[in-house]
């Protein structure tokens, strides 16, 4: 599970050269909201190029909706260099995770590379119908590696003047967006990643934003400019008092295997506690590793 994903200009090859150095668990090459349609082709061809020299991060890429004739164009241009994953912005559902699926399928046929190689994050809220099915996205397509929400082109479509609260907190319609992405990305047993914190400038406004994700349940943080990226990474690796305390717990129920409860200092736990305490354990893991 990936702590942190950075968007990167995809016309920019100054922006691609220095997103190597920022420590994300994930760069996405961005060839859709920041970059204009007159330099879309030459992001293609330094997208291209930069995936072909590989990186120590996984290297993701969004492309334009479905809707357009641009989307081909992008997969075209990409999927000769394998990236890791697409991030498919303004789907009306899974129906169209499920295209892009079969897009896949066929580009990597043609290009000789390995079966459901490439995997796929949905922007799942962009469209306001989207919201009403997000539950179909589980079972989809094995591709399915993430789900992720937004709140700007919701707000641009509903013609919402804000989207947070003065305390930094999500209005409703924008927490009633987050909560079920987070639920559908449940449900379909894949990583689910909370939207941008938009102003880069405020460390402490995307530290409180990005505790409050873990803490709801989110692996991991779209981020959109490399000073984030340490921030959010620190947020979503679990302390070393949490390792240890999940570690018991893990280690309790081997030792214990058929019990449905056991006492742990001084509190009574049971199951799902095993299964967060894996989690932790996961994600502390994979952190190390990076």
């Amino acid at each position: 599970m990936n702590r942190s994903y950075l968007f990167v200009p995809a016309d920019s090859e100054r922006k691609l050269a220095k997103a190597r150095d920022a420590g994300a668990d994930a760069l996405i090459l961005d060839l859709e909201d920041s970059v204009v349609p007159a330099a879309r082709p030459a992001a293609r061809e330094f997208a291209a190029a930069y995936l072909g020299e590989g990186a120590e991060c996984e290297l993701w890429v969004r492309i334009n909706p479905l809707t357009t004739g641009d989307a081909m164009l992008d997969l075209r241009a990409v999927m000769p260099a394998a990236p890791t994953g697409i991030v498919l912005p303004k789907p009306f559902g899974a129906d169209d995770v499920v295209r892009l699926a079969k897009l896949l399928d066929a580009l990597e046929v043609e290009h000789g590379l390995p079966n459901e190689r490439t995997a796929i994050m949905p922007i799942t809220t962009e469209r306001p119908a989207a919201l009403f099915g997000m539950h179909e996205y589980a079972g989809s397509s094995a591709r399915l590696r993430a789900m992720t929400w937004g709140a700007e082109d919701l707000s641009a479509v509903l013609g919402a003047s804000e989207k947070r609260a003065a305390d930094g907190s999500w209005l409703p319609v924008f927490e009633l967006a987050r909560s079920l992405c987070l639920l559908g990305a449940a449900a379909a047993e894949v990583a689910p990643v909370d939207t941008v914190y938009t102003d880069f400038r405020d460390e402490d406004g995307l530290a409180a934003s990005a505790g409050r994700a873990r803490r709801d349940g989110f692996t991991g943080m779209l981020a959109i400019h490399p000073s984030q990226v340490p921030v959010i990474n620190t947020a979503f690796t679990p302390s070393a008092d949490e390792v240890a305390r999940a570690k018991k717990i893990v280690a309790l129920f081997a030792d214990h295997d058929e019990a449905g409860t056991l006492a742990l200092d001084g509190e009574m736990i049971d199951r799902p506690h095993l299964t967060l305490a894996k989690r932790i354990v996961a994600l502390a893991e994979t952190a190390a590793a990076r």
